[in-house]
């Protein structure tokens, strides 16, 4: 393959199909942020509740859960990359009918059919990054990915706020195209790939999810993915742009900017924390990112004015920025590079997309009937129960066999 990514390989050690993809993050993370300030002001403008427009989140969670073990198989039958295209172009035109929704229900399940194209494209993603990454480059590429969907996460809403003065429908039909620049990415510079090609060598052997659950840092990494599902996917994108307008009393252009200050916060340590994890552990970051997130999380629902609330959301997104690479690179070592992880995989993710269905929930509940203080509090606490689990398991970066208990 002749692009840019092959100099980089040349320079980074790192296979140019990882930068593809980290390309790829970058436009889907563009699209979604350009979506996530105008998301809850949209479903409201059709006359519904805090917990209603709360439930567009929390549906498209809930199919990302259900069609999770279903992604987990077309995996391991089709292979990595046609399903990750599958998924894009689902979610793509999900989202492009979101821009004509003619009501609230038409809205929630336009919306929630796009959970099943956006299960299928991660845990595809997820699959390529751990067969494709050097075993000495886990956290690295970890970090990177994560990097390249929060750089896009921090020029989305900024760009979505922009295009909400020209109507809430607008950024719908602008993260619909960035889908599909995104599927025509992958599919030219992957087609022809040998590395993204499906593994058909039979020796090797899949890893159950008994095996995974025998694992005590893959129960932790379960905990603390669904606390990141609760507080960082769902709590976040329903409930800090509703805080914003209604109990500070600002305009959705600064709900955009809010989402982009902790977007922000994650990308000054995602690629350092990425990098030291491969040399110093996963469970340090873990437990101080975890503890760091949930920490300012609960001080944000206390805040009274925007600055002191844009302090808060910017550590509480370093603390997120901590967490994500060494996540992700634990779950890896739990798998191994001789083992394929699809349903241990799968349920990682489906665990997330359980805290991203309740929290928004619970979240908008606590929020609509005792107070915005509440819910941040809430949300916080898992964070911190997240914490505590990491701080009682051994570092899998020491473990010389990732497929021993």
């Amino acid at each position: 393959m002749r692009w840019w990514g092959t100099e980089n390989h040349a320079r980074s050690g790192l296979p140019a199909e990882i930068w593809i993809l980290v390309t790829a993050s970058f436009v889907i993370a563009l699209g979604f942020g350009i979506v996530a300030p105008a998301l809850p002001q949209y479903a409201r403008s059709f006359g519904v509740g805090v917990t209603a427009a709360s439930a567009v989140i929390s549906a498209f969670a809930l199919m990302r859960l259900i069609f999770a073990p279903v992604s987990g198989r077309l995996v391991q039958r089709s292979g990595e990359r046609p399903v990750y295209l599958a998924g894009l172009l689902i979610v793509a035109l999900s989202t492009g009918a979101c821009a004509f929704a003619q009501g609230y229900w038409q809205l929630l399940v336009f919306r929630a059919l796009g959970g099943i194209g956006s299960t299928m494209f991660t845990v595809s993603a997820v699959g390529l990054i751990i067969r494709m990454s050097p075993v000495h480059s886990r956290g690295r590429v970890s970090g990177l990915y994560a990097t390249s969907f929060l750089l896009g996460s921090v020029s989305g809403p900024l760009l979505g706020s922009a295009l909400i003065g020209f109507g809430l429908r607008v950024p719908f039909a602008i993260y619909s195209v960035a889908l599909l620049i995104a599927a025509a990415v992958v599919f030219v510079k992957l087609r022809d790939s040998a590395l993204a090609k499906p593994d058909t060598d039979t020796s090797v052997r899949t890893m159950t999810l008994r095996e995974g659950l025998a694992r005590s840092a893959y129960r932790s990494a379960l905990v603390s993915n669904f606390a990141n599902g609760w507080a960082v996917m769902g709590v976040r994108t329903a409930i800090v742009p509703l805080f914003v307008v209604e109990a500070l009393h600002r305009s959705d252009a600064l709900a955009g900017i809010a989402l982009t200050v902790f977007a922000v916060g994650n990308a000054l340590v995602l690629l350092p924390a990425g990098r030291l994890s491969d040399r110093l552990g996963r469970k340090p970051f873990l437990v101080i990112g975890s503890s760091v997130c949930g920490v300012a999380t609960i001080a944000m629902g206390f805040t009274e004015n925007v600055l002191l609330f844009f302090t808060t959301s910017l550590i509480a997104g370093m603390g997120s920025g901590l967490i994500n690479p060494a996540q992700q690179a634990a779950v890896a070592d739990v798998v191994g590079s001789k083992a394929r992880g699809g349903p241990v995989l799968a349920a990682f993710q489906m665990v997330a997309d359980v805290g991203s269905v309740v929290g928004p929930l619970v979240a908008g509940i606590a929020a609509q009937h005792v107070s915005y203080a509440a819910a941040f509090t809430i949300t916080g606490a898992t964070l911190l129960v997240a914490a505590i689990a990491w701080m009682v398991v051994p570092d899998t970066l020491v473990r010389s066999d990732p497929m021993k208990a």
